[in-house]
């Protein structure tokens, strides 16, 4: 299990082009019940999700972003929006972000986030409260082609300090 849930962390990618298969509805379901088992400070649960499925929507939605104009070709998208009272809030949304990205991924389906977008806007459209923050929007779907690209990441030894900030992980 342990090997199962590194390889996932280590291998999955952000995609933006995604093909026209549509995801069935169990595994859209299956990447939302992901996002509920997050963690949330206190246990507060304050996140909620606004699922978006229609292909109009979905050509909207990234009409009115600035960073996701990919949205229009997406399968589905996921609004998150969370408590805006509560401090940590987004620390709890890309918490339920993470689980839903490596539950798709573990499907064979593909995500990206965008934030560049009017909160206003999307809230208004979408019967958001005011009281509540537009976190991301999270698109998914299956990839338009082979899944190409590695991962590049530093090692520990210049990210983990031991017990004072510049004392670096030995590995």
């Amino acid at each position: 299990m342990v090997d199962q849930v590194t390889e996932l962390i280590r291998t999955k990618l952000d995609w933006r082009s995604f093909s026209e298969r549509p995801v069935s509805r169990e595994d859209v379901v299956a990447i939302l019940d992901a996002a509920r088992w997050a963690g949330s400070g206190k246990n507060v649960q304050h996140w909620r999700f606004v699922l978006i499925e229609d292909r109009e929507e979905l050509r909207w939605l990234a009409e009115h972003t600035t960073t996701g104009l990919w949205l229009r070709g997406a399968a589905f998208a996921v609004i998150v929006t969370t408590d805006a009272s509560i401090p940590y809030h987004q620390l709890d949304a890309g918490r339920a972000i993470a689980n839903m990205q490596l539950e798709a991924w573990s499907r064979g389906i593909t995500s990206c986030i965008t934030t560049g977008y009017d909160q206003s806007v999307i809230r208004q459209r979408y019967g958001i409260p005011e009281k509540r923050a537009v976190d991301a929007i999270v698109g998914f779907g299956y990839p338009d082609r082979p899944l190409k690209g590695k991962k590049s990441r530093r090692p520990l030894s210049e990210l983990v300090y031991v017990g004072r900030y510049g004392n670096p992980l030995r590995v």
